[in-house]
């Protein structure tokens, strides 16, 4: 029987725990994930002994801040499976990165870490509002990448039907969510934008069928592309936080109020910390989020940085769940853009762009070297139907280039490209060119 109630939960006891007794939880569990990573995973043991702690040295939670970070480098440096706290027998799946920057970043599963990850990813779509019996459209990536097998089993222990489409041939997308009735879209922010835009030109109106919720992840996205989606796909779409290294999707949901993601401290320790001294925030602060796993089996992770940058709530949630809540992402510190002394995250371009008259939500970054300098075009598409010269889109994007410049501060180059000159994702969009490599030295 299909669940409708506003209020349902799929873990009630875990997702509104008293805070006291959370933190009482995460102590008892990141004392046991201490003991098994240095006993068992040579990197974690020589990292702690250089810092010159062992893990009966935490006693209370604070004294986290005592031990090393872990970054994404060490999993490269200990590639395949330098990180693994248990035997290859014992792993049952295996997930990788692309690799395009150097070697690929494995992560894998035993068979209880696939059991929490189910139950933490049915947690979070129920969050979103996914209702047992209701059918989700899967269009995360399959394969290799987390989101697609992550989303589909959480979708499954939830009690939904899904359809496991994948990225990509967006026109039968727009089929398949017509013909068997999705209420729910799975997909990156941009891909979900993507179908919104192939269904218009198709003469397809979305919202006019079931689909009602979009649960969005995998890359940074706006307030003003929330606005987007909620008014072209005629659902209300939620952000969803997770990392391949901490488990996948599911780390972190907003639940139906969308005031911040809770983040699922039953399993995860999250703190923020100055992403240049390192050392711990106060709740409520901006600066880097580290993630500490607490239940997983095969790869634990002690402090591991993840490079968003975001700040951390505990204020009460209406909704009556009780995890803290990560508040929306602005930005990674790997993806930061230094552009003459200004400081520049694709997300804040974005928030700029998106709802601009005239023009359409689509934009890529482009960083060259002039000389010494390091410059920075916004290419951007007029708004399909715009039947206007190239004066015109010269003068849009002046406009833009001005609305930039007071909005963030920095000064850049926009050119306005007709509708669907530029790239269209399937999966994670790329938002930013950097050419300055191609160039070689200055």
């Amino acid at each position: 029987m299909s669940v409708t109630t506003a209020d349902y939960m799929f873990a009630p006891e875990a997702e509104t725990m008293p805070r006291h007794k959370l933190a009482d939880l995460q102590l008892r569990r990141l004392q046991q994930t201490l003991r098994c990573a240095y006993k068992n995973v040579p990197h974690y043991r020589k990292a702690f002994d250089a810092a010159g702690v062992v893990p009966d040295d935490l006693r209370t939670l604070e004294d986290l801040a005592k031990f090393p970070f872990t970054v994404k480098s060490d999993l490269r440096d200990n590639y395949p499976f330098g990180l693994f706290a248990v035997p290859r027998s014992e792993l049952v799946r295996l997930h990788a990165s692309s690799g395009t920057t150097g070697k690929p970043t494995v992560v894998g599963y035993t068979a209880s870490d696939l059991d929490t990850w189910a139950r933490l990813m049915a947690r979070s779509l129920a969050s979103a509002g996914a209702r047992p019996g209701q059918t989700i459209h899967n269009a995360y990536g399959y394969g290799l990448f987390t989101g697609g097998l992550g989303a589909h089993y959480g979708a499954e222990r939830l009690g939904c039907t899904v359809v496991p489409m994948s990225g990509g041939n967006t026109e039968k997308q727009i089929v398949l969510i017509q013909d068997f009735e999705a209420q729910i879209l799975c997909a990156t922010p941009s891909y979900a934008l993507n179908i919104a835009e192939v269904a218009e030109k198709e003469g397809v109106d979305l919202k006019k069928g079931p689909l009602r919720i979009a649960v969005c992840g995998a890359e940074p996205w706006s307030e003003a592309m929330r606005k987007e989606l909620d008014e072209r796909l005629g659902v209300r779409a939620h952000d969803i936080y997770g990392l391949s290294e901490i488990m996948g999707p599911g780390v972190a949901v907003e639940c139906q109020e969308r005031d911040g993601l809770h983040g699922w401290e039953d399993h995860f320790l999250f703190e923020i910390v100055d992403p240049e001294t390192l050392k711990p925030k106060p709740m409520g602060e901006a600066g880097e989020l580290v993630i500490t796993t607490l239940s997983k089996q095969a790869l634990p992770m002690i402090r591991y940085r993840t490079r968003d940058i975001t700040r951390l709530s505990v204020e009460p949630c209406s909704c009556g769940r009780t995890h803290v809540r990560i508040l929306r992402v602005t930005g990674r510190n790997d993806d930061m853009l230094i552009i003459r002394g200004v400081n520049v995250y694709p997300s804040q371009v974005e928030a700029v762009l998106v709802g601009f008259p005239n023009i359409a939500p689509h934009y890529q970054l482009v960083i060259q070297r002039e000389g010494m300098l390091d410059t920075l075009t916004v290419e951007v598409e007029a708004e399909p139907g715009l039947a206007i010269g190239q004066e015109a889109y010269d003068h849009i994007g002046r406009q833009v280039q001005h609305h930039i410049k007071s909005i963030i501060g920095v000064t850049c180059r926009v050119v306005v490209l007709s509708p669907g000159e530029l790239p269209r994702s399937q999966g994670k969009a790329i938002r930013v060119r950097d050419l300055r490599k191609k160039a070689g030295p200055a």
